[in-house]
């Protein structure tokens, strides 16, 4: 059995790098809003709702961003 795999470059036009780092910036914005948003809802929550989620107050950025944060 044979296998055929072939490739055909792609003309890259000089807008394509801006359009995907911006594209790029406009995710990044949406996540960080997202993020924002979660956390201003966790603080609104009494220390006992907190607590119901195994949270304390002074966890709630490490709960949000436990995904990019190393701590």
């Amino acid at each position: 059995m044979a296998h055929v795999s072939t490739s055909v470059p792609v003309k890259a036009s000089p807008f394509s790098g801006f359009f995907e780092g911006f594209f790029s910036w406009l995710v990044h914005i949406a996540e960080a809003n997202a993020r924002v948003a979660q956390i201003e809802n966790l603080q609104r929550m009494t220390d006992e709702q907190l607590a119901a989620k195994g949270l304390k107050r002074s966890d709630i950025a490490r709960h949000v961003f436990r995904d990019i944060l190393y701590i």
